[in-house]
């Protein structure tokens, strides 16, 4: 009988000891801002130097954005990852492959794609955020061209070059990944590479860059510093950071993780971007619907990253899975608001009341549904029975 009545004790003692086991991730959830309303973004990257049929391409999804509306009238909203720069193939090549030769967005070969993407900023549809210079970091490109006929072939092309078409690796920008594992680059390279950038920005979009997000998500410390000095406020991440490629050539060194709403150590205000939407790679278009429900349970954004290759490569299929896709978004949360990311990370970082809950029981419910994510604590959780308390408090009301 002792046994018995202790038994809620002992319970309570395990339950608290698993709480205080994970109270760091806990606690940053606790803390991680909880949404009103649900909230969609398309982000899509690697738009601005390359092929000039990039111009119909964005001419269409303005359009198709246009037509799509939420429940206060906002037209849907695409994100802009712009690279400024593709290689000159014919002076590289004429220099035999010797030097490097740029050819920036600013060229006239590019009037339409520029004016294709000013378009849709002046329709508000579409939210330019920094990219990189390049798609690469050059010195490392050139030197793998060395050895690689099929670098040195895609840097002395005749037409502009699509950076998909580049090994994987070598698409990182802030690493030297000529050979693996990479090597880290001097800070007062990347500090030196970021300013030509916002200058290169500001020439094509008449402002500083306010938003970035590094190709391949494989940035340190140095770039943030770098990019805060620039006149970046917000930085677009997958929930982590890599610094490096290893021996395989994939992202690796992962230095720290974040949630929406945290600040980096240089300032700027981290956004997660991990609903994920490629219909040329065969994602259908009701994923994008289960993501931002899932988003919404939790109390955050859905931020959907997507690739201008989807739109050029595979076109009709993904407009089509596009335009499908928001109009289901729209059926499975009518309540629905479209934003940029500045706007959201503003919201975020006032802690706007328009925008994020401050009631306890709405915060809870989003809390609990966010715990899954943590490693080990789900099947833990269920372990020790915790789950079924968790999984009462965290039910709609």
């Amino acid at each position: 009988m002792a046994v018995w009545a202790l038994l809620p004790a002992l319970v309570g003692l395990l339950w608290v000891g698993v709480l205080l086991a994970f109270a760091a991730p806990l606690a940053a959830r606790w803390r991680e801002p909880v949404l009103k309303h649900p909230v969609l973004i398309i982000e899509s990257d690697d738009w601005g130097a390359g092929a000039v049929a990039q111009a119909t391409a964005l001419r269409r999804l303005a359009a198709l954005l246009q037509g799509v509306r939420d429940a206060q009238g906002r037209s849907a909203v695409m994100t802009l990852g712009v690279v400024l720069e593709v290689p000159d193939g014919a002076r590289i090549a004429a220099s035999g492959c010797a030097d490097y030769h740029a050819l920036p967005l600013a060229d006239a070969r590019f009037d339409g794609v520029r004016q294709a993407m000013l378009e849709g900023m002046q329709a508000g549809v579409f939210a330019p955020q920094l990219h990189g210079q390049c798609h690469y970091w050059p010195a490392a490109v050139m030197a793998a061209a060395q050895t690689d006929g099929a670098v040195r072939s895609w840097l002395a092309a005749a037409e502009p070059a699509a950076t998909e078409d580049l090994p994987s690796h070598l698409q990182s920008r802030w690493v030297d990944a000529a050979s693996l594992p990479s090597r880290a680059l001097p800070a007062a390279a990347v500090q030196a590479a970021v300013a030509d950038e916002a200058l290169a920005y500001r020439a094509v979009f008449g402002e500083a860059p306010q938003v970035a997000v590094a190709t391949t998500f494989v940035w340190d410390d140095a770039v943030e510093a770098a990019w805060r000095a620039a006149g970046v406020e917000v930085i677009i991440t997958p929930g982590r950071r890599a610094t490096c490629r290893d021996a395989t050539g994939k992202p690796a060194c992962v230095d720290a993780a974040m949630l929406s709403g945290e600040r980096s150590g240089a300032g700027q205000i981290y956004l997660v971007r991990d609903v994920y939407f490629e219909p040329a790679l065969g994602h259908a278009a009701q994923r994008l619907a289960q993501g931002l429900r899932q988003r919404t349970r939790q109390g955050r954004a859905c931020l959907v990253e997507t690739h201008r290759f989807n739109f050029l490569r595979a076109a009709e299929a993904s407009f089509a899975a596009l335009d499908t896709a928001l109009h289901q978004a729209l059926q499975a949360c009518p309540d629905l608001r479209f934003m940029t990311p500045l706007q959201l990370a503003h919201a975020l970082g006032a802690r706007d009341p328009g925008w994020v809950e401050t009631r306890v029981l709405p915060r809870l419910r989003a809390w609990c549904a966010r715990l899954d994510e943590i490693p080990r604590f789900r099947r833990i959780a269920q372990l020790s029975g915790l789950a079924l308390p968790l999984r009462l408090l965290g039910r709609p009301a």
